[in-house]
């Protein structure tokens, strides 16, 4: 039997992708553009993000490399065996599939489609050491360059369509949200709410969209100590009366983040807790005020950073103030160019989202332990700024009794 490098297995129907033909053929003409702007021939790209920006296909790598490769003509989806015609039928565009009978037939499938001696970008801030080495040796490109900037910064600019997943994104996640509040209660734990949310969001997913494919939407619902940090994982504690809560949504549609976060209190909080409580959500407020076009993201940090000084609790500040949306997760991609911290210098403008999220961490020990956050989604349109989130914030709402 002749075993081959790679192959082509258009296997079924082509499935419905989050997005029109029409919407995936304007981003590779701007990928194309920055191609053309760079003088390069074909691009490589191999990350999450980036794949599933340009051509619909958000792949599960397991150890195995993925990417696309676009030239100024074709876009090709290059993918592990394992998956079979999935990542054909879930692109716009055409697929190659490479076999794993032999190491390095991932690189033996991009070099037929690109060829030798070529001028190749690629995701510098994806290759490893080793994928690096090994896009010398099969490639052996005339010159490489790092385009991973160029496609960020084209990514963080959201088409109309964009925009309205996003807006179905953040309406799930109230939605998860309220089925959370619904769920806290005395003696549960924190992987009870948490599926309460998670469950309420896939559902709603299900129904708004019955042709997408439905995975990562998750949930953190932090109690006590475990509200200190924004990343913190679920765990099996009890929730016990005076208990700080923090509850965050995160639907994911077709690869697309939306995010609800907010504090909680079951039972009164204390004076302090109170305190730091009110100045987290004056210093969300402000910064939502700033949320518009041609700010920028270094001076909103300043301004809200002035607040905190003024009450006395910078010091307790845990990380920037927002960051942007769209393919992105906590474990593929991030678009660092749009972050609200003092040194992005990046203005604001139209067709950008970012999140409004102050938090400050009390450590254990001090009144008021614990981490306050909020988390609004703002769409940046012509003059202003639009919070498309819904779920209410601040001691008014979300004290439990």
């Amino acid at each position: 039997m002749t075993r081959p490098d790679f192959y082509s297995f258009e296997n079924g129907d082509k499935a419905a992708l989050p997005f029109s033909p029409q919407e995936y053929e304007l981003r590779l003409e701007g990928l194309r553009d920055l191609m053309e702007l760079h003088s390069l021939d074909a691009c490589l790209l191999t990350s999450m993000h980036n794949v599933a920006y340009y051509s619909g296909f958000l792949y599960c790598a397991f150890g195995r490399p993925y990417g696309l490769v676009v030239t100024r003509d074709t876009a090709v989806v290059v993918s592990a065996g394992i998956d079979a015609g999935q990542p054909w039928r879930r692109s716009y565009g055409q697929a190659l599939t490479y076999t794993d009978w032999q190491r390095d037939n991932f690189w033996r499938a991009a070099a037929h489609v690109i060829g030798e001696g070529k001028a190749i970008g690629c995701e510098a801030d994806h290759l490893t050491m080793v994928m690096a080495e090994k896009f010398g040796i099969f490639l052996k490109p005339a010159r490489g360059m790092d385009i991973s900037a160029g496609t960020m910064s084209q990514r963080m600019v959201k088409s109309a369509a964009e925009i309205d997943l996003i807006r179905h994104g953040a309406q799930v996640a109230d939605i998860g949200g309220a089925a959370i509040r619904d769920a806290i209660r005395v003696g549960a734990r924190e992987i009870d709410v948490t599926m309460a949310g998670r469950d309420a969001m896939e559902l709603e997913i299900a129904r708004r969209f019955p042709d997408a494919e439905y995975r990562d939407t998750w949930v953190w619902f932090q109690s006590g100590l475990n509200t200190d940090g924004a990343h913190n994982p679920v765990t099996g504690r009890v929730l016990v009366n005076g208990d700080i809560l923090s509850l965050n949504c995160f639907p994911m549609i077709s690869g697309y983040y939306t995010a609800l976060e907010r504090t909680l209190f079951l039972g009164e909080p204390d004076a302090r807790a109170l305190q730091v409580w009110q100045a987290n959500v004056d210093a969300h407020e402000l910064g939502l005020s700033l949320l518009k076009p041609g700010a920028r993201c270094d001076q909103i940090t300043a301004q809200i950073n002035a607040l905190f000084a003024e009450r006395d609790l910078l010091q307790y500040r845990s990380f920037g103030y927002g960051h942007s949306f769209g393919v992105l997760s906590h474990y593929y991609g991030r678009e660092a160019g749009l972050e609200l911290r003092e040194d992005i210098d990046t203005v604001l403008e139209p067709g950008m989202v970012v999140s409004m999220e102050p938090m400050l961490t009390i450590p254990q020990g001090q009144p008021g332990a614990g981490g306050y956050r909020e988390h609004d989604i703002v769409v940046i349109g012509e003059e202003e700024g639009e919070n498309i989130t819904g779920f209410p914030y601040g001691p008014a709402h979300n004290i439990i009794s």
